[in-house]
């Protein structure tokens, strides 16, 4: 057994229960996907795993010491890069034996590993950061190139077993490329978190974490999608059922209700007209009251059960259904210029960010940038959008709006409620009832109301856009994205996926996840080149 987790439980320092009692065995040379809803705890569970978070109950069972990708990495800064490595200990020690050193404990921290620098050197430039020293501090390297170490120490130490969470979130296209080459590839245990649909599907098993454990679907992740598919249909047709039995029930208490008020009105008739003594009469009269009351009361408690498996598979099909929130449509005409660019660049000084661009965007088109880190991307961006003047080439832009929806989701006020963040983009006056109905349809629950949009999740900051877009009198004529796919979980990513699908207006999106560009219907691409 490679990964066993048994009984594992999990609580916040502030005692709040995350997980509880989670059991499952990954096999050695396994390779599985760990999915959930934002704040699950798959992170948690990972770090768990790694030995960075110490269990509440239960136990943890690893053949060997994990080599941990993180998905936040802003804690290694203070860090070098061989420190991270997990190496830094062994360059020192052959640099002092290189000087001359015959000190043991130098020979002993070595462990006769005298290729180690060779090793690092080649790990590096595997993931093109020969340009590093390992003597570097990570806060000087982009989070992409952070990444890229962590998953050089996979080349260095060659582990057992790996654990990824996110790893694909700040590499460019041709570096998750050789992240995927590396996970169908390496022979090694391996479980990871991702948003990353192309990833997940590399992966041949499933597993989902929810407030109900860990389930294990033996398959990738459109397997996983298809079956969460058919408990969806299997639920709407057993809420179709349950609906025609509540109506049955309903209709049989009214009848038991009527069939009691008839039998009351016969007693009261012949107690009047004395054909019955009225002891008779009475006693008939109670006789037939409790044993309608008993008869109501069991349709009472039937009813009750009813409704309250109706409220769960509504629950349960609201968990595995993807929303989608309608964000509305641009009133300009399909097919209008907006964007006329010829051989466009632009220079910051030391020669074009990239070589010269010729393109149109019309209205209706759905476009998305791509090119690697660094590229100049976001400059582009500035250029559609009239932020930036280019001083190479030409640009001409019509009169158009447009909204920038980044991967912070910049819009969100951290300072404002979720309610009040809403009202704040309701510029089509819509009552208060009709925002809270949105919001709970949207899957914020009352509860959330009064939250501060700071303590929001990704999925959640996202959901919360959407709605501020749907309650706005100005739907953009131009909508970009901006690695919109970033920190969502799989349901979130869904959502997104669906609304934006939907939009009626001009889509302009910088992703490097394939499967949602496929997803949302690319129909032009504007590849950014850096120019060398």
């Amino acid at each position: 057994m490679s990964i066993t987790i048994s009984a594992l439980s999990y609580h916040h320092p502030n005692k709040e229960q995350l997980f509880e009692q989670l059991t499952f065995t990954i096999n050695k040379g396994e390779k599985a996907a760990l999915v959930g809803n934002n704040g699950a705890g798959k992170s948690t569970l990972l770090q768990l795993i790694a030995g960075i978070l110490q269990p509440s109950a239960g136990n943890i069972f690893t053949t060997s010491v994990p080599w941990y990708v993180p998905q936040h990495l802003g804690q290694y800064d203070n860090l070098t890069i061989a420190a991270v490595l997990k190496v830094d200990y062994k360059l020192a020690a052959i640099k002092a034996i290189t000087e001359g050193s015959t000190d043991v404990q130098h020979f002993n921290d070595l462990e006769d590993d005298w290729e180690i620098e060779d090793k690092v050197n080649a790990a590096l430039s595997r993931w093109h950061l020969g340009h590093l020293s390992p003597s570097q501090q990570m806060a000087a390297i982009s989070g992409g190139e952070k990444t890229k170490v962590f998953l050089a120490g996979i080349d260095i130490h060659n582990p057992e077993i790996i654990l990824l969470d996110e790893p694909s979130n700040h590499l460019d296209m041709s570096a998750r490329k050789e992240l995927y080459e590396l996970i169908s590839s390496i022979r090694a245990t391996l479980l990871a978190v991702s948003h990353d649909r192309t990833l997940l599907n590399l992966l041949p098993e499933t597993l989902e974490l929810s407030a109900f454990g860990v389930e294990a679907y033996g398959g990738n992740f459109d397997f996983y999608r298809d079956q969460k598919e058919g408990k969806v249909n299997a639920l709407q047709n057993e809420l179709h059922e349950q609906s025609k039995t509540l109506k049955q029930t309903q209709q049989k208490a009214r009848d038991v209700a009527e069939k009691r008020q008839k039998i009351e009105s016969r007693g009261q008739a012949k107690g009047k007209s004395g054909s019955l003594p009225r002891i008779i009469a009475g006693g008939l009269k109670s006789k037939a009251e409790g044993s309608t009351a008993k008869a109501l009361d069991a349709q009472d408690e039937k009813l009750s059960a009813i409704s309250q498996n109706i409220r769960t598979i509504r629950g349960q099909i609201q968990q595995y259904h993807a929303l989608k929130i309608d964000i509305g449509a641009s009133n300009l005409h399909q097919g209008k210029v907006l964007v006329d660019a010829a051989g466009l660049t632009y220079n910051f000084g030391s020669g074009p960010l990239w070589q010269p661009l010729t393109f149109q965007i019309r209205s209706g088109d759905r476009v998305n940038v791509k090119g690697n880190n660094g590229a100049g991307k976001t400059t582009l961006l500035k250029l559609i959008t009239g932020i930036l003047t280019p001083n190479g080439g030409s640009i001409n832009l019509s009169e158009y709006t447009y909204l920038y929806l980044d991967q912070d989701y910049s819009l969100i006020d951290p300072t404002r409620t979720v309610v009040e963040q809403v009202q704040h983009y309701n510029s089509r006056n819509l009552q208060e009832y009709e925002l809270k109905s949105l919001l709970i349809y949207s899957q914020f629950e009352r509860d959330a109301w009064d939250k501060k949009c700071e303590v929001l999740s990704g999925g959640e900051k996202m959901k919360l856009s959407l709605c501020c877009l749907a309650v706005s009198n100005h739907t953009p004529d131009l909508l970009i994205l901006d690695e919109p796919t970033n920190n969502l979980d799989v349901k979130s990513l869904e959502i997104l996926t669906a609304t934006v699908k939907d939009f009626k207006g001009t889509l302009l999106v910088i992703s490097h996840d394939e499967y949602f560009t496929r997803d949302i219907g690319i129909d032009q691409v504007i590849e950014v080149k850096k120019n060398n």
